[in-house]
Parts: structure tokens; C-alpha cells; sequence
């Protein structure tokens, strides 16, 4: 897990303390080495120098990517490549980034893990490659070079990287299915095109001046809703999304990299019996698992309490103790004074189950807006509910621990149905298909188990069968987000008043399996994979997610709705197939919270004039694009005659981010 930075331009400049600049900028994200390479205009010379942070040892190293001490820069460069280094695998000098091929054709910067890079790597040398280290990084190399861009479908990880050939004077740049790892691209108008794993690297860049993306600055504020697109909050910083992939001339990207998807979602059809496909699912989570425990470094759990991050736990501490493992399993967990937000009930029930080592913190309200500056300056954009702030001191407490990985549940609700907006496509597929006593039972089902009336199921079966017009009708009669805010000012945004849920497919996704594919892709998965990666790597920690194994995606998209969500309870297969793994009051909970915070309370009761000063500061830092009605919407939500609403703290956020990142509108 690093950060990489790259830069190309269109004449000969001095590149290399750009990049430089660039990798310092995220520091964090790999304090235990860096380095750069430079390529000279027309000849495309490779020079490889170390910095600061690099090790005597990676100097002494006799490989072809052994860098040199910065002695000066080099002017006439036409591109460069840059990387900061945590170590995870290969630990030694060997793991030296950037890192190139024996003949020193092929260079690669990488962020990430190659979680199968052992059969690759074994398979590799049945074709006659060798090795100098024992890393996943090495493995990209050799696989480019023995099967080109087709590598990318035998990697089963999370990455980001580029990759530059220099007698062809070719990039290829990758991101992983989906868009774990991050991979940005910023052009800069006179030539210049940089990627980089967080927006931020391109502030130190010369030609850097940031405005606001008001179509998606809208889709934020408004609806919730950020990385449903390439686009970003800032006006020209796109992004490669999960999946997708560059390969061209250095030429061709200079003109406008040529984006290609590499990745296709394919569910994988499936007819047998909930029995089977409960044993298959526990299979797969297993290897899922199995695989993202190969570290070179310690390897820590979040856990939650709820049913995905101590299913991660259990079958983590089932393997461990199977490989005979010397250092108890240790676990890290947000929690809360406040009864309804806190889960040390189930949390302390995983921990007793497994005998790990469980810690945990209390994140205050007394610290949130004294963190924000800071935690808004990590996530590089806006960021949707104070959740982000109870999972940033979840991975500080895992680093005063000196864990280096964590392991975490993301995934899991996209595929398994484990939302309960799940039920509206189910709810509804039952209406269409005139199931009605089935319907019925499910109705009376969601009230026993949840508390949900009658009424409320009629409105998700209504919110999935009624037309786009009047669904959005029946949206704002329920309280929620509709297109117009009359709290923002459209003109100044220049946005189209849009439902960017419709754009992506999920306003439509009339089955379980079309809710999935856009929330995988789209709604719900890809911001919170930002968020992860942001907090993990500003503790320099890496964080992996079993359940995003695409064999585990693949084979669960591809299961019948009843195996996922029925009965009033969601994620069926995967109850039954840990039944024997998970304590049994973790495996039937029925309620859901995750690394929550109390934000309701706070806002509305702890100390609503902070919240309330809050918002008035956003609106005046906002440059007119929060109107004067955003604060009679907090009053409204503040005093109960609005449903509570996340609303608010996108507001908030939105106001300090524009603080932070000296915006435009």
C-alpha cells in the first residue's frame, strides 16, 4: 500500500521535483521509502534517484531499480514517476518503488496488493521469468511483459498503478475492479498531465487553481451522492473508475487519455439449493479471506459488531489459529455512551467467541470540529455524515496498536441486500409477479421483526413500481431529497437540477440484482471505498475488504433474491453459511449500524448552537452557492418539524472544504 504519483508532458521540462512534490504531499500514505524516476526527452533514459525517506540499504541494492542520492534534478524530461512505500510484502530493500524490469524496459509504480501474485508468481517462472524480490509488484511487471494489457484479468487484488515502456514510449495505467485503490488524473492545460492516488498531490503543481464542479457539487449537497462518475467535486480532476484502465503513447494521453473499461461486472448463474450455494458462499469468503492475510506485518480487524465485520473476525481467527498463529488476533472498534449507537453488546460477544484482543474508542463531539480541518484536508473532498469521523479514530487507535493492515466488511451490503432500501425492488417484484400472499407475509414479517408498519412497506412497493415522475413525488411527500433545494443556488452552481440516483441506474433498478450493480458500481460502494482509503492510509494503514474478492461478488449477484433478502431478514446465504462460525446472537441481529455516530444527538440535543454556527459559517464560506434558506432548513431539522436529515453536516462540510481547498465557485 503506497502513493504514486506520474507526470507527462508534451516538451521537456524539469519534472522530477514535481513528482517529488507529489509523493511528499502524501507522505502518510508511505512513510518507509520513496522514490522517483525520470525519463529524458527522446531517448527516454531512465534515472532513478531515492530521497530523504529511502533506506541505505535500497542504495546498495545490486537490481536494475537501484536508485541513486538526489544529486540535482534533471531539466529535460518529458516523464516521471514517483512513489512513497508502505511496507507490507518483502519488506527489504527489494520492495523499492519505482521498480522496473532486469533489461530496465518496463517501470511500475504501485499502490496496492496483488493478493494472488504466489500463483502467478509460480506460474511466471514456469515461462521463464525470474525474480529478484518476493513482491506482488515484480509479479505486474513480469505479467505485462508475458501478456500485456490481458494481465489485468489474472489479478485477483486491489491496485492502482502505471507502468511506462520505454522503447515504446507507451503508459499503462490500471485501477483495480472496484476502485479500491484510487488513481487521479489532472491536466493542466498547457501540456501537462499528472495522475496521482489523492487529489491533493496536485495542489503543489504550478498551474494549480481549483473551482467547483457544480453538477457534482449538486449531486453531493443535495442527494448525498459523490464518485458515481469519473468526475470530482473539482472542476477538471477526473478519475480512471473501477475497472478501467489507459494503455496509448505517452502522445495520445498528452491529447486525452483514451479510458477504456477492462472490467465487467458477470453475475454468475446460479441454480441450486440454498444449502449449496450457503456452503459455496462460506467457500469463497474463506479463500477471500485467506488470501488478503498474506503480510509481511501485522494484520488487525475493524469490527463493528455487526454481521460482516465479525464474520470478517471469525473466519480471520479460524485461520489463524489453523495456521498456528503465535500473536492473538486484534480487533478495533468505534463505540458510543449513547444506547442506541452503541454495539459493545455484540462487539464484546465476537471478542469473547474468539479470544481476540479487542480496543476500542469513543469519538466526542467536543473533538469533531477541531479534527475537521484535518480530516476534510485527508478525504480531499466533501464527505456525507460524521460516521467518517468514528472510522477515522477506528484506524488512529489500530496505529497506536502498530498494525499495519486491517482487514474491514466493505462490500458486503452492495451484494448481499444488506440495506433494508433491499426490500422496495423485493417488495415490488412481489407486487408484479402477483405473489400477494407471499407479499403479505413479507409486510407482516418487516413489522415484527423491524417495527416497520404496514403503511411503510406500501411505500417501497410503491417507490419501486410507480413511474420516475411520480416516484419523485412520493420522495418529497416522505421528506426526502427531491430535485430542487431551494437552499442552493442553481445558477451559481451552473447544475442542472438532476436525480444523479437515475443517472446511475439505481432510480430504476426494479430487481434486487439492479440495486446491486448500481450500488457496486456507482451509488454506494465507490464513496465509501474513498473514505476507507482515505482515513486507513492518513494513519499509514492498509485496509482490505474480503467480501470485494470478485469470485465472491460474481458468485453472490448471481444468486436467486430469495437466498439474499426474505422473510423480513437480509443476507440469508451468508447467516446460513456461518451458522457454525458466528455466535449465534451476532448471526441473527436484525438491526444495522456500523461505525456510527450519534449525529442526531449532537445536533439536536448535545449542543444544536454548535451545529448552528456550523452552518452559518458554510454558508458565508460557500461563495453564494448555499443560500440563505440552508439555515432555515437546519432550524427546521434541529427543532423536529423535519425528519432528521445528513443534510446538515454535508452542508458543514461542504463549507469547510471550500475553506480547505481555497475553492472557486
Amino acid at each position: 500500500m503506497c502513493g504514486i504519483a506520474a507526470i507527462f508532458a508534451s516538451t521537456p521540462a524539469p519534472l522530477e521535483p514535481l513528482v517529488r512534490a507529489m509523493t511528499d504531499a502524501v507522505r502518510h500514505r508511505g512513510p518507509d521509502d520513496e522514490g522517483v524516476v525520470a525519463f529524458s526527452a527522446g531517448t527516454m533514459k531512465a534515472a532513478a534517484s531515492g530521497g530523504i525517506d529511502t533506506p541505505q540499504a535500497v542504495y546498495e541494492m545490486a537490481v536494475s531499480y537501484a536508485p541513486v542520492r538526489q544529486n540535482g534534478f534533471h531539466r529535460d524530461v518529458i516523464a516521471a514517476l514517483g512513489h512513497r512505500r508502505l511496507s507490507i510484502l518483502d519488506v527489504s530493500a527489494a520492495g523499492h518503488q519505482p521498480m522496473c524490469t532486469a533489461d530496465g524496459r518496463f517501470w511500475v509504480i504501485h499502490n496496492g496488493e496483488i493478493y494472488n501474485y504466489l500463483e502467478l508468481r509460480a506460474e511466471l517462472e514456469s515461462l521463464g521469468h525470474s525474480f529478484v524480490s518476493h513482491t506482488d509488484t515484480e509479479v505486474i511487471l513480469a505479467s505485462y511483459r508475458a501478456w500485456g494489457e490481458e494481465c489485468l484479468q489474472r489479478f485477483n487484488g486491489m491496485f492502482a498503478f502505471v507502468l511506462v515502456d520505454r522503447e515504446a514510449g507507451r503508459v499503462f495505467a490500471a485501477r483495480d475492479r472496484f476502485g479500491v485503490k484510487p488513481l487521479y488524473l489532472w491536466c493542466s492545460g498547457q501540456g501537462l498531465m499528472a495522475m496521482a492516488s489523492e487529489i491533493k498531490q496536485f495542489t503543489v503543481l504550478p498551474e494549480w487553481s481549483p473551482s467547483v464542479n457544480g453538477q457534482r457539487a449538486y449531486d453531493f449537497l443535495n442527494w448525498g451522492l459523490m464518485d458515481h462518475t469519473d468526475e470530482t467535486l473539482f472542476e477538471r480532476v477526473r478519475q480512471l473508475r473501477g475497472g478501467e484502465s489507459l494503455h496509448c503513447s505517452i502522445e495520445e494521453l498528452l491529447a486525452g487519455p483514451p479510458i477504456k473499461r477492462w472490467y465487467h461486472l458477470s453475475p454468475q448463474p446460479f441454480d441450486g439449493d440454498m444449502k449449496t450455494a450457503a456452503e459455496r458462499f462460506l467457500s469463497l469468503f474463506t479463500d477471500a479471506v485467506r488470501l488478503r492475510l498474506r503480510s509481511d506485518v501485522p494484520v488487525g480487524s475493524c469490527l463493528s459488531g455487526g454481521l460482516d465485520s465479525s464474520a470478517i473476525v471469525c473466519v480471520m481467527n479460524e485461520l489463524l489459529r489453523g495456521n498456528g498463529a503465535a500473536v492473538r488476533q486484534k480487533t478495533f472498534s468505534s463505540c458510543s455512551t449513547i444506547d442506541r449507537f452503541d454495539e459493545r453488546l455484540y462487539i464484546d460477544e465476537v471478542v469473547r467467541h474468539t479470544g481476540a484482543e479487542g480496543h476500542s474508542v469513543y469519538p466526542r463531539l467536543v473533538d469533531l470540529f477541531q479534527t475537521a480541518d484535518r480530516l476534510t484536508w485527508t478525504q480531499d473532498e466533501p464527505f456525507g455524515s460524521t460516521s467518517i469521523y468514528a472510522q477515522w479514530h477506528v484506524f488512529g487507535l489500530a496505529a497506536e496498536h502498530r498494525v499495519k493492515v486491517m482487514l474491514d466488511g466493505q462490500g458486503a451490503d452492495e451484494q448481499l441486500a444488506g440495506y433494508h432500501a433491499y426490500f422496495s425492488p423485493y417488495l415490488g417484484r412481489l407486487l408484479r409477479e402477483m405473489r400477494w400472499s407471499t407479499l403479505l407475509t413479507e409486510l407482516r414479517e418487516l413489522n415484527t421483526i423491524h417495527g416497520y408498519p404496514i403503511s411503510w412497506g406500501a411505500k417501497q412497493v410503491m417507490d419501486n413500481v410507480l413511474p420516475e415522475a411520480a416516484r419523485q413525488r412520493l420522495r418529497l411527500w416522505a421528506g426526502k431529497s427531491g430535485r430542487d433545494a431551494s437552499w442552493l443556488d442553481m445558477k451559481r452552481l451552473g447544475a442542472v437540477p438532476l436525480d444523479p440516483f437515475a443517472a446511475a441506474g439505481a432510480a430504476k433498478a426494479r430487481t434486487v440484482q439492479a440495486m446491486s450493480r448500481a450500488q457496486v458500481g456507482a451509488t454506494s460502494l465507490p464513496m465509501l471505498l474513498h473514505w476507507e482509503d482515505r482515513n486507513s492510509m492518513a494513519h499509514s494503514i492498509e485496509a482490505r475488504v474480503p467480501f470485494l474478492d470478485y469470485r465472491l461478488v460474481e458468485f453472490v449477484l448471481g444468486l436467486p433474491d430469495e437466498y439474499k433478502i426474505g422473510n423480513g431478514m437480509t443476507k440469508r446465504v451468508m447467516r446460513e453459511g456461518l451458522r457454525a462460525t458466528l455466535p449465534e446472537r451476532v448471526r441473527t441481529r436484525r438491526d444495522k449500524l456500523g461505525f456510527a455516530t450519534p449525529e442526531e444527538v449532537w445536533m439536536r440535543e448535545e449542543d444544536p448552537d454548535l451545529f448552528r454556527r456550523a452552518v452559518h459559517n458554510a454558508i458565508d464560506l460557500s461563495s453564494g452557492i448555499l443560500g440563505s434558506d440552508a439555515a432555515g432548513l437546519f432550524e427546521k431539522i434541529v427543532t423536529g418539524r423535519r425528519s432528521f436529515s445528513f443534510v446538515i453536516w454535508r452542508l458543514i462540510s461542504f463549507g469547510i472544504w471550500m475553506r480547505t481547498f481555497a475553492m472557486r465557485a
